[in-house]
């Protein structure tokens, strides 16, 4: 079988449910199955928005994060589930042990996708016959249904298992790339979004066939660094190796402040861990992870740490979460004394793209409803400073000097490989 594998470069699957959670769902229920159906955050309301649907319900038009009134209009025979996160993470465990089964180089990307680096499989048969096995494995135990791309490299695979859905296996090989890539929207690309998109259309980038054309300068200019990787993907060129650990490099994001002086106030040692929270969920931002448990660093004058840590229910990522976790571990820690030092650090960090929030309809609509208030907030004080916007009770007299006794995991952060997916 070596015969269908290069002599050198890499052979990489990558393996995407269908229409995950619906089609979970069906497998739990196959009465379903064949109808439209849709998953909302709040099934039983009006308001409720999709988490995802069927390919049934798509036909009418529902779409993802869609509000469930518009989805009815468009389909009224619409089926409404609420998410049941233990029973897609279960799936999704059952989906990577088999996953596991072909190769030992498997990378989770989120809970339903992740590739595979079969280069040294040969002995299991061609590409396409282990992609064939894989997709029939996980249909006969799992009754769940994954299209799959085969490519030399991660972007080309990822493009590749787009192509046929639902049940499909593509091949895009690097000579396929200005038949197949070339001529699709340049939105269609991997790693392109909306405001992306409107970007690279605004300098007169239409198509992946004119990004991987465009000047290098004018892209830089326009993107930074991303505009560089981008033109490279969209010639097919891709170098990232499967990384099985790659979900889990970071242990912990934290940072702490020395305080200009000893502080007993409540208001204002509040103040400083608002200046904290921003610090740690800038970095999680930037590392792209949620944290499932906080801990405070408390030292007060006799120079000695206390420490209190805090599992959450629900992994976070937010400011403003991470602040009132961080408010509700401090009060429960401090003994009233005077403070000196105070650190806030997350720890059990998850990938964004695998974490599984154990939402309830309730949290589900409010973090829908909160996210482009705070996208925006966490714009403007990337611009104008941590201090452009503070809640009312927070504005209280002292100033922190966020350069005396900070302390973070840099050598963590500068060495860390950053990760265009």
């Amino acid at each position: 079988m070596k015969e269908y594998y290069p002599k050198k470069g890499r052979v990489i699957l990558h393996v995407d449910m269908n229409s995950f959670y619906a089609s979970v769902e069906m497998a739990y229920d196959p009465s379903l199955k064949g109808k439209p159906l849709a998953i909302a955050g709040n099934a039983m309301e009006r308001k409720g928005i999709i988490v995802t649907c069927s390919y049934e319900a798509r036909k009418y038009g529902v779409k993802t994060t869609m509000p469930l009134w518009e989805a009815k209009k468009l389909c009224p025979n619409l089926l409404v589930r609420s998410p049941n996160f233990d029973r897609y993470r279960k799936a999704s465990l059952g989906m990577f042990s088999i996953l596991n089964e072909f190769t030992t180089l498997v990378e989770p990307v989120s809970i339903d996708e992740g590739y595979l680096d079969i280069t040294n499989s040969y002995d299991l048969g061609s590409p396409i016959d282990i992609a064939k096995t894989i997709q029939q494995c996980i249909i006969d135990r799992l009754d769940l249904p994954c299209s799959i791309g085969i490519a030399p490299n991660k972007f080309l695979a990822k493009m590749a298992s787009n192509l046929k859905k639902p049940m499909g296996i593509s091949i895009i090989r690097k000579r396929d790339v200005p038949v197949i890539l070339w001529p699709m929207d340049v939105e269609e690309m991997h790693g392109v979004g909306k405001k992306t998109g409107e970007k690279l259309r605004s300098i007169g980038i239409a198509t992946i066939k004119d990004l991987a054309e465009a000047d290098s300068l004018q892209l830089k200019a326009a993107l930074g660094i991303n505009g560089a990787r981008l033109k490279e993907k969209a010639n097919g060129e891709d170098n990232r190796a499967v990384d099985p650990d790659a979900a889990n490099e970071f242990k912990s994001i934290g940072n702490s402040t020395t305080l200009p002086k000893d502080i007993s106030h409540q208001q204002e040692l509040f103040q400083v861990l608002q200046s904290l929270a921003h610090k740690v969920a800038t970095r999680m931002k930037k590392k792209q992870v949620h944290t499932n448990a906080l801990s405070i660093t408390i030292r007060y004058g006799n120079r000695k740490n206390f420490t209190k840590s805090m599992k959450l229910d629900n992994p976070i990522k937010m400011e403003e979460d991470i602040l009132n976790k961080s408010k509700e571990l401090f009060l429960k820690a401090w003994n009233g004394n005077p403070v000196r030092l105070l650190g806030i650090t997350a720890t059990d960090l998850t990938d964004n793209n695998i974490v599984v929030k154990q939402l309830d309809l309730f949290s589900y609509e409010k973090d829908a409803e909160r996210e482009p208030l705070l996208k925006t907030i966490a714009v403007l004080k990337e611009k104008y400073g941590t201090s452009i916007i503070d809640h009312a009770s927070e504005r209280h007299g002292v100033k922190i000097d966020e350069n005396i006794g900070t302390q973070t995991s840099f050598n963590k952060d500068f060495l860390q490989r950053k990760k265009f997916l």
